[in-house]
């Protein structure tokens, strides 16, 4: 069976769900950061803060799903600018203490100001 985490009203600007369980796995669709100037919250003025903030989302939605970041077992990190590379992966594995995910990175140039959004997979239930 597989169920899906917010999926989107017919017709939204970003046509997928936030995530997807099915088979014992949750996959989470690629996030960045929230940004929301009118409401006070800002994605980080460094790129260590996006990825502590992009994260955090991430780990929002898995605990959502039944999982969390100790969980994981694969990550895609997007980045707008190979320049950030070190900066972005020494807060990264920050936050994987117990052993990293595998994971391959990529540049993406979707239209937003982030430098840096996570999608991954991870382990749901026992």
């Amino acid at each position: 069976m597989i169920s899906f985490i917010d999926q989107p009203e017919p017709g939204s600007a970003r046509p997928f769900s936030r995530a997807a369980r099915a088979g014992g796995l949750v996959f989470v669709s690629g996030h960045s950061a929230p940004h929301d100037p009118a409401r006070g919250v800002h994605r980080g003025a460094t790129p260590a803060e996006e990825v502590r903030n992009a994260l955090a989302e991430v780990a929002r939605i898995l605990a959502e799903a039944g999982s969390s970041l100790e969980r994981v077992v694969q990550v895609t990190m997007l980045i707008t600018d190979p320049a950030d590379y070190a900066a972005l992966n020494a807060e990264y594995v920050k936050h994987f203490p117990n052993g990293l995910p595998a994971r391959h990175t990529a540049r993406f140039g979707v239209p937003t100001e982030a430098r840096v959004a996570f999608s991954c997979i991870a382990l749901v239930g026992d």
